[in-house]
Order: structure tokens, then sequence, then C-alpha cells
């Protein structure tokens, strides 16, 4: 068993390598399915290998803009 914390607004995704896995979302809030945003899973400006050549996604995952046509994406301002 592992637990990844991502904060609110924090952008995030996980491939499962194993035959099965449960994964449960623990939110702060309700959920918003309205409020959710993606960008795109394969962005080759994010660069991540995700090890695998057919992912299964969901339709909001695979429909997703790359991160820099993203325009609704929240600003936080300067780190």
């Amino acid at each position: 068993s592992s637990d990844v914390v991502a904060g609110r607004g924090f952008a995030h995704g996980f491939v499962v390598l194993s035959e099965t896995a449960d994964f449960f979302y623990k939110c702060d809030d309700f959920y918003s399915p309205k409020d959710e945003l993606s960008i795109r899973w394969n962005d080759p400006a994010i660069g991540i290998k995700w090890g695998v050549d057919k992912p299964q996604l969901s339709a909001k995952d695979a429909d997703a803009p790359l991160l820099a046509d993203a325009s609704n994406l929240p600003s936080y301002g300067q780190i």
C-alpha cells in the first residue's frame, strides 16, 4: 500500500503497471466535475516517460489540451 498526497491545484497523474490496482481520491471539498482541469498526459513539453504503449484513458484525459494551450489553468504567481 502506498499513499500520494497532491495539494489543491497540483497537477498529478499515475500509471498502473500491474494487472489491478485500487485508487481512491480524497478531496478537501465536495467533488465538482465542472471544476476539473486537465493537461495532456503525454505532452512532450512535460516529457514524462510513462512506460506504456497503449494506455487506457478516460475521455477527459484523452482530449486534454497541451500545457501550452491550456488557457484555463490557474496561475499561482511566483513561488
